[in-house]
């Protein structure tokens, strides 16, 4: 009976000794909204700017309200400059320096998130004066949910300014594979990242599309689940494509950097090896070659083992050469050793 009534304590009178102060912050920040929404829940609600810019205030309620902020965080703590009535006088001279005052807003609470995006290539962008997304343009002000529920909206959001390559991806195997519900697949974020971005051009980041590969392709688990083989990567870093790339990654300086898994592969386009638009498939690899090696003939890609094993049934000859020095030079050092120890042998035995 004791121990009952302590349970029922812990369960029924500590909640109400301490939901008196959590009610009360929920009824604060409730009135707050309500106080708020009734200027910016009317759809008219809009500002002229001194640019001569017309810029909406309305804030729908529901959508508001389904966002991740509207059940916790009210309006003042996005907008903390706003919570006198009336609102101090805005600085703003037209629409984009209207929305770049509100681009700091989320350091607040998402200070680790804010600082990786500062390292990224939109800001390095944004510094220079160009034109590029910040937090809100990616996630939103006033509706902002879960980036990642579904995952199909990752790429929606990134298609509102990279509608090509967002199209392109929508039509690959990673692509499809998403839209069908497939959960393995990469979305933009998990190879670009999604605030410390890095600029694709540059040739630190190609090297580093090496590692992104294999993060999925050498996931026996994974690939495991679609028949795919997880060698890939050994087998690339095997042959010349794949020396040339860790030499350059060790800070080695070759004079070219060749065939990295995106050369061959693709990027956004990628497909079934099978594929009949596949680069990689033997009717196309010529093509595909010829890409760095220029000239090359209908015969050129027959030298090259791609990401295949040498075996009795695929490179008979390849295959009995490497069985052959595997052979040969251990019994060549073997019998060396012999020699020099049968030698020193016999000039002590001799002394």
């Amino acid at each position: 009976m004791k121990s009952t009534r302590g349970v029922c304590f812990f369960l029924f009178v500590i909640p109400l000794v301490a939901s008196p102060p959590l009610r009360a912050e929920a009824s604060t920040r409730n009135e707050e909204i309500e106080t708020c929404l009734s200027c910016h829940g009317e759809k008219d609600a809009s500002l002229t700017l001194p640019s001569g810019e017309k810029q909406s205030l309305y804030v729908q309620r529901d959508v508001f309200e389904k966002s991740v902020h509207g059940a916790r965080q009210g309006c003042t703590g996005c907008h903390p400059a706003q919570a006198e009535v009336p609102h101090p006088e805005l600085k703003a001279r037209d629409k984009a320096a209207f929305v770049a005052g509100f681009k700091d807003l989320c350091k607040t609470c998402h200070f680790e998130n804010y600082t990786k995006a500062l390292d990224g290539v939109h800001y390095q962008i944004l510094t220079k004066g160009g034109s590029a997304p910040f937090c809100v343009d990616c996630h939103g002000a006033h509706d902002i949910a879960s980036p990642t529920v579904p995952r199909t909206r990752v790429s929606e959001t990134c298609g509102t300014c990279h509608g090509d390559m967002a199209e392109t991806y929508a039509k690959s195997v990673h692509g499809l594979a998403l839209a069908a519900g497939n959960p393995d697949v990469p979305v933009c974020t998990d190879c670009h990242h999604a605030h410390d971005i890095a600029d694709p051009r540059t040739k630190d980041w190609r090297l580093t599309t090496i590692d992104l590969c294999a993060k999925c392709h050498t996931n026996k688990t994974m690939m495991g689940k679609y028949g795919l083989s997880t060698n890939v990567l050994a087998s690339y870093l095997s042959d010349f494509h794949g020396m040339s790339a860790k030499l350059a990654a060790s800070g080695e300086k070759p004079k070219i950097i060749t065939a990295l898994c995106i050369d061959c592969h693709g990027t956004h386009d990628i497909t079934k090896a099978k594929d009949g638009s596949s680069q990689v498939l033997k009717a196309n690899l010529q093509k595909t070659c010829t890409k760095c090696h220029a000239g090359a003939s209908k015969n050129f890609p027959a030298a090259w083992l791609s990401h295949y094993e040498p075996s009795m049934k695929r490179a008979p000859l390849v295959w009995a050469v490497g069985v052959f020095y595997k052979i040969f030079i251990p019994f060549i050092i073997g019998g060396l050793c012999l020699q020099i120890l049968l030698h020193l042998w016999r000039v002590l035995v001799n002394r």
